[in-house]
């Protein structure tokens, strides 16, 4: 048997004409396998950090006394990135704000009062009931239009009478600057929060171009990136900058959270050298030479994630199965031919490589089931073997749907729309990755998490949605060259509409799962707050 095997790898290999595609070269211009340690640094940090921290906790106490203050000082602890010092008393202050405010608003209540606490309480997982909220933030959206339409008569009134821009300014772009962030945190049917999207958007781009440079970067940075729907760490960098050039700023905040941004910073290349040196290791270029090293691109998303100091072996693993990730969709992607991916998927659900045709596959069968191993020991303890199974299925799962893509990639032919959705959502991984994740904060989530992940509760399935959509509509040009099925292309055939009419109709799909996602995430939760949010 061996022998036939050998015999018809030599054959197919002097047949094959295999699909390459073209990938770019890295663009980091370093090795991060040489980073070093960090340790002395980073204990000089956490000594200011801890110092500064206790003062912050005084501020963030003393804020109590005004709950406008306090909700202004929980959102710029959280725009700075750093909410995580403080979750316990964060918590404890937005279950008082929540039981004081979500039956009656304040009628001295702003616009930017109503919205900033509208978000805040969302973004927390509070379902702030929405009826007369939305009905003042839709009276004054008429007001605002009503306004505008008098103060753009005169284009002079954004100066004052120095020519310099009118400070009034500022105070206009924080009211609708707060409804625009506050209308991402919505949930279907919430149809006024889609009007204050229309409604916003086009007077901040007004706003925009008669602000200040620094004013103006903060609204287009919003108009780009809403807070809701950006990283933490990116968006806690572009605040940070922000918060400094404001007049206003607290000296004591501003250094707390550069200390702290710069500690965590030195911590994430820390692990970034620790997964670039396993990469490095392993070696797989001269045996896999036509795969991709998303190593960086792997740990930015990894953080993305969860980018607190406590989750640090969620990133590294996440990182490495990102990587494990790529090297195999690439391999089913822009390498294998049919008849060896075939064989490949055989391989891994038999759990043996013995009939593998090829060398390469041997080598990646290899790093796949390393991976797996590095994982953990699971004898002797029951409930981890349950969850590395189930991770283990799931990579079974997502290496399936990446064979029928290739299967549809040599028919080619563009397969129905809701057909190429049930297979594409889950070879995006969002299936994958919640429970690689979990398994690095094992404190955190045992049996009773993956079974919740066991059952696509609706959170995961949105978020799969959304990903997926995303991904597709951001697709490489060469992708749709090379002839692989995108969900604009199928939609486009099936419903026989244009391009654009395509994109416009998923990205309806792709806020509808967003709102999904918000609704999902409301207290209570099936899990904790903490792990719902990576999920």
């Amino acid at each position: 048997m061996a022998a036939q095997v050998e015999h018809l790898a030599s054959n197919m290999e002097q047949e094959i004409s295999r699909p390459l595609a073209y990938f770019p070269p890295t663009v980091w211009g370093c090795d991060f396998a040489s980073l070093p340690l960090f340790n002395s640094e980073i204990e000089s940090y956490t000594k200011k950090v801890e110092v500064l921290k206790e003062k912050v906790k005084d501020m963030l106490m003393s804020s109590k006394k005004d709950l406008i203050k306090n909700i202004e000082f929980i959102n710029l602890l959280c725009r700075l990135g750093i909410s995580y010092h403080f979750e316990n008393e964060i918590e404890e202050q937005l279950n008082h704000i929540f039981n004081v405010v979500h039956d009656d608003i304040n009628d001295d209540y702003d616009l930017y009062n109503v919205a900033l606490l509208f978000r805040v309480l969302r973004q927390h997982g509070y379902k702030i009931s929405c009826s007369k909220w939305l009905l003042m933030i839709k009276i004054y959206c008429i007001l605002y239009v009503l306004y505008y339409i008098l103060q753009l008569r005169c284009v002079q009134r954004f100066k004052d009478s120095d020519g310099k821009f009118n400070k009034a300014i500022s105070n206009d772009v924080k009211g609708i600057l707060s409804l625009y962030e506050a209308s991402f945190v919505s949930m279907r049917g919430e149809d006024i929060l889609d009007e204050a999207i229309a409604f916003a958007r086009p007077l901040l781009e007004s706003l925009a171009m008669q602000s200040s440079p620094h004013l103006a970067k903060h609204i287009n940075d919003a108009l780009s990136m809403p807070f809701h729907r950006g990283l933490p760490r990116v968006e806690a960098r572009k605040f940070i900058y922000f918060y400094e050039e404001e007049e206003s700023h607290n000296e004591t905040l501003l250094k707390f959270a550069k200390l702290d941004y710069n500690r965590v910073q030195l911590l994430h290349k820390q692990e970034l050298g620790v997964v670039s040196r396993w990469w490095k290791e392993l070696d797989l270029a001269k045996g896999l030479p036509y795969v991709r090293d998303r190593i960086a691109e792997g740990f930015f998303q990894s953080a993305g994630v969860q980018f607190e100091p406590n989750f640090a072996l969620s990133r590294i693993l996440l990182t490495k199965c990102i990587q494990i990730l790529a090297l195999v969709d690439d391999t089913y992607d822009s390498y294998g031919t049919l008849q060896e991916l075939q064989c490949f998927t055989d391989a891994l659900e038999r759990g043996n490589s013995d009939q593998l045709p090829a060398d390469y596959l041997k080598i990646l069968y290899k790093a796949v089931l390393d991976f797996f191993e590095e994982l953990g020991d699971d004898e002797g303890n029951e409930g981890r073997s349950y969850c590395i199974n189930y991770t283990k299925e799931r990579y079974k799962e997502v290496v399936r749907s990446y064979l029928v893509e290739a299967q549809w990639f040599y028919d080619r032919h563009l397969r129905p729309f809701n057909e190429y959705m049930h297979n594409a959502l889950i070879s995006s991984c969002f299936s994958l990755l919640p429970p690689v994740v979990f398994l690095g904060v094992e404190k955190l989530a045992g049996v009773k998490e993956f079974k919740w992940l066991e059952t696509n509760p609706k959170l995961v399935e949105a978020s799969k949605f959304f990903g997926r959509l995303l991904n597709d509509m951001v697709a490489r040009k060469d992708e749709e060259k090379e002839g692989h099925c995108l969900a604009g292309n199928c939609y486009m055939k099936e419903y026989g509409v244009s391009k654009e009419k395509a994109m416009e109709e998923l990205r309806k799909m792709c806020d509808n799962a967003w709102k999904d996602m918000n609704e999902e995430s409301m207290r209570p939760t099936a899990v904790s707050q903490c792990l719902s949010s990576q999920a």
